[in-house]
């Protein structure tokens, strides 16, 4: 999954999470005994989420830091070939950037 996709999912749960604290909010003035219950399992639902999510971002802030570290690794090990990458790229971004 690419970065832009997980830090979409990642703020989509965000939303629905807020989203459900707020419905639970919303109807905790009721005095039903089924709605009481649900709300109970729907607070500890949300909050396996909420802590799933925390999870789900220091994952990904690891992953991020690792591939930057690898990268940057890379570039130290072997200046010349990165130099060549990076000239090749740009010149490929000028051409398709110069047909426009």
């Amino acid at each position: 999954m690419s970065e832009t996709n997980t830090r979409q999912l990642i703020d989509d749960l965000r939303a629905v999470v807020a989203d459900a604290e707020a419905l639970l909010s919303a109807t905790a003035h009721s005095a039903d005994e089924k709605a009481h219950a649900v709300r109970e399992r729907a607070a500890g639902s949300m909050e396996q989420a909420r802590a799933r999510l925390e999870e789900l971002e220091h994952e990904f802030g690891a992953q991020a830091k690792a591939v930057a570290d690898d990268a940057s690794r890379y570039v130290r090990d072997n200046p010349w070939q990165s130099l060549g990458i990076a000239a090749v790229a740009g010149l490929v971004i000028g051409v398709l950037l110069g047909r426009r």
